[in-house]
């Protein structure tokens, strides 16, 4: 069976990335297992998998079996004079991700193909077609050998996220399933082909095969009934045909398949026969009237192909689809399907296993995976396997019959777990979750996720049931958010964002030669500041798109000047992993040197100190960037983080310098940072600067800059 998870780790996507997932599995599976055509399965999988990455085409590639060449199989948006550029491809070191995927048998992520050396050889496919970077995972056959590739190829510069990695390896799974399922649709056609025209090698054929006269009497079998059925030949010989299918098919089915013989002289069809130990064989029977008989009564040859491991490839699949392959539970498909024929008064509730990751990082996957199912299997004491679920790596569901206790089940597993160890090889675990429910509602599953959301935000080990009076979502926000997620897809498509320039004063030399790039969307003659959109990019995922046009546009526009230039980077862009490469080429397509580049991160991003992200803000610091603290004093503050970051500075949040002049707290507050940046070394700037009163504050604090409309508006382009 070909395993869909093969290379996916343990990494926890988004609910909405996992269901993205899901929904494109659910809308393709039942067509592998309808048999439908292979070609539009693939052709709708390339363009569901489109969808989940905008301004990209999808595509599948197949490897010559006699040729050891690639070509397109599927690209249903891909122009056909581009899958001529592509035809007859081969695989190797510089042969595009394709080539490289299939070559190394490994995954190619590709980030631009103008200059990467594995695309050496398809340089001007990338420039004639605007393929700017290419993501391809190789397709493999149940021997684990490369057959072809699945790719996502981008029409700008980019690296795949967690969740369009784990993208390409559910569709090259699915494309493998696919094929697979093709070529032994293709065998055993010609199996059927070459077993119609063998007549005269009856008794050698591994297939049974079966002569029957007119009266439907068998008068020949194959030697291969001994080994299917546990019967001889001679002891099938003389019986009529029905006695040989199994006892569940009616008289009225037998019929069926004589009246079609005499008019068409041919029958199909999936049927079952008995062994001698009674178990049912799942058979693909085909009768064709053949020569007849000197008395001229026509004579029948009944082939049966063995479907058994077929049918059993097919069982693995959906169990594959539907359970847990870890602790043998219900997966999250599994539970939507339970809940689309739930009682009405159900009920439904989830459970974070919490400090699951310090106990992978601690003991290793392997002993974590051990540690679930010891967990899944202490969870039985309250509910029946068919009510069990497995939806993420650590998280549980429970599916809770109608007028359940919610609250009162919540209870029992807490007091349970808090009273009992979990052993796993010589350690032993007290474990614990946080819950979050919903009962007796419609959509279980969102709103018992929105619930657990809210349990979290209170803190480990708490649980919340969803309420419909206090925790129905904001209709409006949600428009709102939809609306601008619009606004933003369609000014990225159409350049129409922009970068505005605001200068910083230097409040020593009275001079401004120090500017922040700030992000602005036009829309039909309109700048939109950040407070509209960020949002709603935030959630569609389009803040490291932002990013990388504002890193270009600020670039070219200082390019020839002298200044210097602060730029906002965000935790999203971190997470993706592009910012040292994308800087490197900017900053020499532009000529724009690291030293005169500030990035500036949200207090946030360094409080939370995540090892990779403090990993890559040291390595652009290396490179020569200069890095500060945004809005510092809207967060809680890790003083040890900024140290160790060495940052040289801390922007203080607006809420501070605009009550600056009336407000004592807010004062002395901001006499503290400087205190603490003075002391460290740092540099200080006040944000919001509006009028003289406040300036005149902010310098005799000893602050050293200042941004605000008192000191510079932010413009389109930098005048000097």
């Amino acid at each position: 069976m070909i395993q869909i998870s093969d290379e996916l780790n343990e990494a926890i996507l988004s609910v909405e990335e996992l269901d993205h997932i899901l929904q494109l599995q659910h809308a393709l599976f039942p067509r592998v297992l309808d048999d439908a055509d292979h070609i539009g399965i693939i052709n709708d999988l390339c363009l569901a998998a489109e969808k989940l990455l905008p301004n990209s085409v999808a595509s599948v590639m197949l490897l010559s079996e006699q040729s050891r060449l690639l070509n397109v199989l599927s690209g249903p948006s891909i122009p056909d004079s581009a899958k001529a550029s592509l035809a007859n491809l081969k695989p190797g070191p510089f042969g595009g991700s394709c080539g490289n995927a299939v070559h190394s048998n490994q995954p190619t992520f590709v980030t631009d193909t103008y200059t990467d050396k594995r695309w050496s050889d398809l340089r001007k496919v990338a420039v004639d077609f605007n393929i700017c970077a290419c993501w391809s995972m190789p397709i493999r056959n149940k021997s684990g050998d490369a057959i072809g590739s699945f790719a996502l190829s981008s029409f700008e510069h980019r690296a795949p996220s967690e969740f369009h990695r784990r993208l390409l390896v559910v569709c090259a799974s699915i494309a493998s399933i696919v094929l697979e399922r093709q070529t032994k649709e293709l065998l055993l056609k010609k199996r059927n082909h070459q077993l119609r025209i063998m007549g005269n090698a009856l008794k050698q054929a591994q297939e049974l095969f079966l002569i029957i006269d007119a009266e439907r009497k068998v008068i020949e079998a194959s030697q291969a009934v001994e080994p299917l059925c546990g019967y001889s030949p001679q002891e099938i010989i003389g019986k009529p045909l029905n006695d040989v299918l199994a006892p569940c098919y009616s008289t009225y089915f037998i019929e069926r398949i004589w009246s079609q013989l005499e008019a068409t002289e041919r029958w199909q069809g999936e049927v079952k026969i008995l062994n001698s130990d009674s178990q049912e064989l799942v058979q693909w029977l085909s009768i064709s009237q053949t020569e007849q008989y000197e008395d001229d009564q026509p004579s029948y040859v009944a082939v049966f192909t063995d479907l058994s491991e077929i049918k059993r490839s097919r069982e693995e699949l959906v169990q594959a689809l539907e359970y847990d392959q870890l602790t043998g539970l219900g997966n999250k498909g599994k539970l939507m399907l339970a809940l689309e024929i739930a009682e009405p008064d159900a009920s439904l509730l989830l459970l974070n296993l919490n400090g699951f990751s310090i106990v992978n990082t601690a003991y290793g996957i392997d002993f974590g995976d051990r540690l679930l199912i010891a967990i899944a299997a202490h969870l039985h004491q309250f509910a029946s396997a068919d009510r069990l679920y497995r939806i993420n790596a650590d998280e549980f569901a429970v599916l809770l019959p109608k007028h359940a206790d919610l609250e009162g089940q919540i209870i029992s597993i807490r007091d349970y777990f808090a009273s009992t160890t979990i052993d796993v090889d010589t350690l032993n675990f007290n474990v614990t979750f946080t819950y979050g429910g919903a009962a007796n509602t419609n959509d279980l599953l969102s709103k018992s996720l929105q619930a657990l959301r809210k349990a979290k935000r209170r803190g480990k080990h708490n649980y919340h049931i969803y309420d419909s009076d206090q925790d129905a979502p904001d209709q409006s926000q949600r428009m709102n958010h939809i609306e601008w997620g619009q606004k933003l897809h369609a000014a990225i498509a159409e350049d129409r964002i922009v970068p505005y320039f605001q200068g910083i004063r230097d409040n020593k030399l009275g001079t401004i030669n120090h500017y922040e790039a700030l992000v602005r969307l036009v829309d039909d003659e309109q700048i939109h500041s950040p407070f509209h959109f960020l949002p709603a990019a935030h959630i569609a995922g389009l803040l490291p798109t932002i990013t990388r046009i504002m890193i270009d546009k600020s670039f070219a526009h200082i390019a020839d000047m002298s200044v210097t230039l602060s730029l906002n980077i965000t935790e999203a862009d971190l997470n993706e992993h592009y910012l040292a490469d994308y800087l490197a080429e900017k900053s020499e397509a532009y000529g724009v040197s690291p030293e005169r580049i500030t990035l500036e991160i949200l207090e946030s991003v360094s409080a939370d100190g995540k090892k990779n992200h403090i990993k890559q803000l040291g390595a652009l610091k290396a490179c020569g960037y200069h890095l500060a603290i945004d809005d510092f004093g809207t967060e809680y503050s890790n003083f040890e983080r900024i140290l160790e970051l060495q940052v040289e500075q801390l922007k203080i949040d607006a809420k501070y310098i605009r009550n600056i002049t009336k407000d004592r707290t807010a004062l002395e507050i901001v006499r503290a940072m400087v205190f603490f940046a003075k002391n460290t070394g740092i540099v200080t700037v006040a944000e919001y600067v509006s009028d003289a009163d406040i300036q005149a504050v902010v310098e005799s604090l000893g602050i050293e800059l200042s941004q605000g409309y008192l000191f510079s508006e932010p413009a389109p382009a930098i005048t000097r």
